[in-house]
């Protein structure tokens, strides 16, 4: 007994504590502290790690605009410029700060990739816009006679040309010439470098350092900007809808914990400002759920459809709508971003240029984030770099290209898939282990109710059974026994008599009917009343005539029962029985005694 009462307490502790532990699933949700542990850029974390030099593999592809025409364009001969379109990341950290953020220099190095270059090579030479030539122009048309002069006689000296033979590498990489080198001697303090090369001052991240939030105050935050050469906001912009970079992501890791709705920041250097991404699909990408975030409708407007994108005009001068002045971000140089081809461009930005494909399919960015960790699935940022030329028609060889938005290239920055250990290792941090935790829970939770309800209900029964044990000890001690079952219907015999009896009635009542039909001079009231009495006296009879086959035996046996003779079939353990009547019932009243004396009166003087 003692043991079956223990088991039943361990039972039941059993079930209270699979209950708690679920209650405390379900409410401290451990799942989420190691995911906060897991997200927080902490010195030596798997997460800072990961976001100090990325597993992934990413490229920066690179779209040239050759100028097949340039012979022609240049000679006069053709009225507009024909293009033809002809492709790791680490983060050195210097040190963590005391206030839940790290600061670190961005380094991007390229390496080129001739296996992914379809077939390119970056010695093909090509037909290129000069850019020196054409910034220097672009600048100086604008200066006095004197300073004009002096620069058309030093591009005569030099026998510069706007278009100019170069390699791919030269072009993107930094080339030499004699106009670039003067302009370093004379303007050290506008051009400081001695060559040019588009995607290498697109690379240079001398002098940049940002701080970035670790996470250890929001876990979503983790690896955010919170300052970019020190301060929240971009210098080159007005305003803080337009100069704000806080919270801003540089593509290695986006907010987390983000709804389907919520839009975030993306910045990087070439772009020139912190740009908004807005969520367009969802799906699943490298076995993880995503959310698919593009730019959004008139992001690239200047203040003609949006009015507070007026602040992204320099100087207080709008470019058309599609493109983004980026000239402070790229040494005063007169560059501006598009979409690449113009897509979504103000038409005026073709009209001096043939080739241009504008193609959604192409040339649309996207990215695919993991809304938890905001882990980049996939990227594909797409923009076009252009020269926006003023007025330069009094600068030497630089007219035919006055008032031209002149394409140079446009590049996309990819990752196509996550590593195979960093798809393991996230698809077990953020599929397997939230099912885990919640299949615990549920698990808990049955458990431990089947514990309790199953000790309650043994409890329950057991108790039941001492009571319904200890009614049986005492119907023993008392000697008590179930009843016989008495039949109540009628026996066959019992119906005979019946009919027997109604039979003589019967004809007595219709003795009585003659007979009172030849009374016909009573009164119709004494024979009403007559009738009453006689029925009456009819129904006594019946009654005490329909129980007349009991036998008097209650001398015999006080209980009035006596057995009655059973069929071979009729089973031993209850014998039926017959009540017996002592025929006390036909002892007459005093009513009707006089009843009858009344009638023998009335039917002696009929007689006579």
């Amino acid at each position: 007994m003692y043991d079956f009462a223990k088991s039943l307490f361990i039972q039941l502790m059993l079930g209270f504590f699979a209950l708690s532990a679920g209650c405390f699933i379900m409410f401290v949700k451990p799942y989420d502290f190691f995911f906060k542990q897991k997200a927080v850029l902490s010195d030596g974390g798997e997460i800072f790690e990961m976001w100090r030099k990325p597993e992934v593999e990413l490229y920066t592809k690179v779209y040239l605009f050759n100028i097949t025409n340039a012979e022609e364009y240049m000679a006069g001969i053709d009225d507009k410029v024909k293009v033809k379109e002809v492709e790791s990341l680490e983060h050195k950290v210097t040190k963590f700060n005391d206030n839940a953020t790290l600061s670190a220099i961005p380094k991007h190095p390229l390496t080129w990739v001739e296996e992914l270059s379809e077939g390119n090579q970056e010695n093909d030479t090509l037909y290129l816009p000069h850019i020196a030539l054409l910034s220097i122009a672009n600048v100086v048309a604008k200066k006095d006679l004197f300073t004009r002069f002096g620069l058309n006689n030093l591009i005569t000296l030099t026998n510069t040309k706007p278009l100019a033979k170069m390699t791919a590498r030269e072009f993107m990489m930094g080339y030499k010439s004699e106009l670039m080198t003067l302009g370093n001697t004379f303007m050290p303090g506008w051009i400081y470098f001695d060559k040019l090369g588009l995607i290498d001052r697109m690379y240079d991240f001398e002098g940049d350092f940002e701080t970035v939030f670790t996470g250890a105050d929001d876990v979503r935050n983790s690896g955010l900007i919170d300052t970019y050469r020190g301060s929240t906001d971009l210098p080159q912009w007005e305003g803080k809808h337009c100069s704000n970079v806080q919270y801003a992501s540089d593509g290695t890791k986006f907010r987390g914990g983000v709804m389907k709705n919520e839009s975030i920041l993306f910045y990087r250097k070439s772009l020139c400002r912190a740009a908004p991404l807005v969520p367009i699909d969802e799906g699943v990408k490298s076995g993880l759920k995503g959310y698919k975030y593009t730019f959004p409708e008139n992001m690239l407007d200047n203040g003609k459809y949006i009015k507070e994108n007026e602040c992204f005009c320099r100087h207080g001068s709008c470019l058309p709508v599609g493109l983004i002045d980026v000239t402070d971000c790229y040494y005063g140089f007169p560059i501006a971003l598009s979409y690449p081809h113009f897509w979504k461009g103000d038409e005026i930005l073709s009209s001096k240029v043939e080739g241009l494909t504008p193609n959604p399919e192409l040339h649309e960015t996207a990215f695919w984030i993991e809304p938890e960790s905001g882990l980049p699935l996939d990227v594909s940022s797409k923009f076009q770099i252009n020269m926006a030329l003023g007025d330069i028609s009094s600068i030497k060889n630089a007219e035919r290209f006055s008032n031209m938005y002149l394409p140079l290239l446009w590049f996309d920055i990819t990752m196509n898939a996550l590593p195979p250990s960093m798809k393991q290792r996230f698809g077990l941090y953020l599929n397997v282990l939230p099912l885990v935790e919640q299949g615990a829970m549920y698990l808990l939770f049955v458990t431990g109710a089947i514990f309790i309800l199953s000790t309650v209900y043994i409890l329950t029964f057991k108790i039941m059974f001492r009571k319904q044990q200890n009614f049986d000890q005492w119907k023993e001690k008392e000697g008590i026994y179930a009843p016989c079952e008495v039949p109540l219907s009628d026996t066959d015999i019992e119906s005979d008599n019946k009919h027997s009896i109604l039979k003589n009635h019967s004809e007595k009542l219709k003795d009585l009917s003659t007979r009172f039909s030849d009374k016909m001079y009573d009164t119709v009231g004494s024979v009403k009343d007559r009738v009453v009495e006689e029925l009456q006296h009819v129904k006594n009879v019946f009654e005490r005539r329909s129980s007349k086959h009991v036998e008097n035996d209650f001398k015999n046996d006080n209980n009035h029962y006596t057995a009655i003779k059973q069929s071979d079939s009729d089973s031993d353990d209850c014998k039926y029985l017959e009540v017996l009547d002592d025929g006390s019932g036909l002892v007459p009243t005093k009513f009707e005694t006089e009843r009858s004396e009344k009638l023998k009166e009335m039917d002696s003087n009929d007689r006579r």
